[in-house]
């Protein structure tokens, strides 16, 4: 196959249907012809190593593969394979003759609405990157996982790319800092192998690894009737795409940051946790990000052998070395604190507590989707009993065990973190405190206030929404006012009043936070 044959495709008599014009794409293993209503994508006849489309029937199968692979992200996108038969200079699309090609037939989306390019316009926003983590961790919860007697479900077989990634990295550096830079990295890579290695194996042992997309970042996502969509994931190589789910998050959190978006890296990561209930991926997350940041650097190195221009190839050095410098973050130690929220439901505890994630890096553990977690949502039609069902007492105290002991994992793992629950009662905060102290981190209580006219605004709000995780009403906050405990004094000296309806209040906290810990 040739460029004359994607030449000769770009005849309005061989379609079906309308065509408004043609415009070719072409990457380094496809060209995707664009005619307005559909897009056609045919594969290149190369041997890349990681992928082998030289044979005709390898080229159908990949388009059959990224037919159905992609059709478990979304509906209506990705849509047949279709045999391309005739000859070179006079192809036919379809048809029952013997096909010299095959084309992945595709509803066609402007090019604009591709995140990428949303994100360029400086339009990218949280509702994209809620959108996003809903998806992804939801089809993460469906999408099959692989046997454990897999090849590919083992420790070794996780950190083989990783290694792979230096083996190839290190001819084409000529730079003394870059190479020690590398090899800085790569140790910082072995240790932390060896020190997650367990964790990698009970992850693999238990169904962690599962049949992922594989290249998750914004220009594989785009906006297709108003919704966020994934597209394009990994069809050509397994080892790519077989992988632990935190992995497949991690690149686009790594993505973002790469983008200058730690805001939205930090919001996405959060959403995600929180829908996957995975927060032992927590432990992996900067290993895995800086995997994927080296795969980006790697991939800048490559393009290398083709430039002879100065000035570009001083582009593409610079290109690798910011994702290098971006991986080489991962492994740096941040400081780490615990705080909790403390005020009523609808006090605006939980936009305190992102806030802290966007801002700070924090990690947010909700009360009302922990508890919905443990107990399930067969019992929330008991909005207005309170105390009963997974209100009740056992049911609270075995909820604050819970996000005890997640807020244990996630400063282990090295991370601020926040806890989003109205801490009423001295005994539950008392053994929020315990945790800081047995970490050996600062502890910090926000206490959240607004007015009673405010609150209940917020309260009307929301359940006009009905998209919050909380079932208070009215009259549980009327409950909680009264028999909630006052902060004793030796917890005063320990908490800061946030005013939540006054955004100046929250500035300053989050300042006064960044002050005093100055390696956030």
């Amino acid at each position: 196959m040739s460029q004359a044959l994607i030449s000769a495709l770009q005849n309005p008599a061989l379609y079906p249907h309308p065509v408004e014009g043609f415009q070719v794409i072409e990457t380094h293993i496809s060209w995707v012809i664009l005619t307005g209503p559909y897009a056609y994508k045919i594969k290149k006849p190369m041997n890349f190593g990681f992928l082998d489309f030289t044979s005709l029937a390898d080229r159908k199968h990949f388009c059959e593969e990224e037919l159905r692979l992609n059709q478990r992200l979304t509906q209506g996108l990705y849509l047949e394979v279709l045999p391309i038969s005739g000859s070179i200079e006079a192809p036919q699309l379809g048809g029952q003759n013997p096909a010299i090609e095959y084309a992945l037939k595709m509803r066609q989306f402007p090019q604009y609405q591709m995140l990428s390019a949303v994100q360029a316009r400086g339009e990218l926003s949280e509702a994209h990157i809620d959108a996003l983590a809903r998806q992804i961790a939801e089809f993460h919860a469906r999408t099959p996982a692989v046997a454990a007697d897999h090849p590919l479900c083992s420790p070794t077989a996780i950190v083989a790319p990783m290694r792979q990634n230096f083996e190839q990295i290190r001819p084409l550096l000529s730079d003394i800092a870059d190479l020690q830079q590398l090899d800085a990295l790569e140790a910082w890579t072995e240790a932390s192998f060896s020190r997650l290695e367990p964790l990698l194996a009970q992850r693999a042992s238990t169904g962690s690894i599962r049949e992922c997309h594989g290249d998750i970042h914004l220009g594989n996502a785009t906006l297709l009737d108003d919704q966020v969509v994934l597209f394009d994931c990994i069809e050509f190589n397994e080892p790519f795409r077989l992988i632990d789910i935190a992995s497949d998050a991690a690149f686009l959190a790594m993505d973002l940051e790469d983008r200058g978006l730690k805001a939205h890296a930090r919001r996405f990561v959060n959403a995600w946790l929180e829908h996957s209930g995975d927060y032992a991926a927590l432990e992996l997350l900067n290993f895995y990000k800086a995997y994927r940041a080296l795969v980006r650097a790697k991939v800048a190195l490559f393009s290398l052998a083709h430039q002879s221009d100065a000035v570009q190839r001083a582009v593409t050095l610079r290109q690798y070395r910011n994702y290098a410098a971006l991986a080489e973050s991962y492994s740096a130690i941040p400081s780490h604190f615990l705080a909790i929220t403390h005020g009523v439901s609808a006090v605006g505890k939980s936009h305190v507590a992102m806030r802290l994630v966007e801002a700070l890096g924090a990690i947010r553990l909700r009360s009302d989707v922990e508890r919905k977690r443990l107990f399930g949502e067969q019992q929330t039609a008991e909005r207005g009993q309170i105390g009963q069902g997974i209100y009740s007492a056992e049911a609270g105290a075995a909820t604050y065990q819970r996000l005890h002991q997640l807020a244990q994992d996630a400063l282990h793992a090295g991370f601020p973190v926040v806890i989003d629950a109205t801490y009423l009662q001295w005994a539950q905060r008392q053994a929020a405190w315990q945790v800081a102290e047995e970490a050996g981190v600062p502890f910090l209580i926000l206490d959240c206030q607004a007015p009673e006219s405010v609150i209940a605004g917020w309260l009307a709000q929301r359940q006009a929404q009905g998209q919050d995780p909380s079932d208070a009403t009215l009259e549980v906050i009327q409950a909680q006012q009264a028999t909630r405990e006052a902060l004793s004094t030796e917890e005063q000296a320990h908490s800061k009043r946030v005013d939540t309806h006054d955004s100046t209040s929250l500035d300053s906290l989050i300042e006064r936070i960044r002050q005093r810990l100055p390696n956030l």
